[in-house]
């Protein structure tokens, strides 16, 4: 199994205020939302999810003869 092919791929973290749904463009604006003194998010709003995108690949069998 040491020519297994290697199949493109990109992956995009998503951070998101698990309350109000509110996506930040990084982890760094989410934080300074959490110490804004003008809003009311904590720590516990915290979500980070990962989208991975994989290329469409068709997979064959292989038989040894």
């Amino acid at each position: 199994m040491t020519d297994l092919p290697k199949i493109p791929a990109t992956a995009k973290e998503i951070i998101k205020n698990k309350r109000t749904g509110k996506i930040y463009d990084s982890k760094s604006h989410f934080d300074a939302d959490v110490a804004d003194a003008n809003t009311d998010t904590t720590v516990d709003d915290f979500r980070q999810d990962l989208e991975v995108q994989v290329t469409k690949v068709s997979m064959g069998a292989l038989t040894k003869k």
